[in-house]
């Protein structure tokens, strides 16, 4: 069964793998072989698609607008 972890929702597969995903990022999501590899993978994938839309003037979410470093989810 999913579960949330502020605005990351992560799930184990059926295969064992788990599955992270950033509910406010559309198709940033990672796998990992434990649950927090998953959710460790896919708040640095996050950070690349934040940096990029910053980059270039894209965007951002704003439930990600207010995240702290630290702060598990952002």
């Amino acid at each position: 069964m999913p579960r949330r972890l502020d605005s990351i929702e992560v799930e184990g597969e059926d295969d064992g793998r788990w599955l992270a995903d950033i509910l406010d990022l559309p198709g940033v999501l990672a796998y990992g072989d434990t649950e927090a590899e998953a959710v460790e993978r896919v708040q640095m994938l996050a950070l690349r698609v934040l940096a990029d839309r910053a980059k270039y003037g894209e965007p951002t979410p704003r439930s990600l607008s207010h995240c702290r470093p630290g702060r598990r989810g952002c």
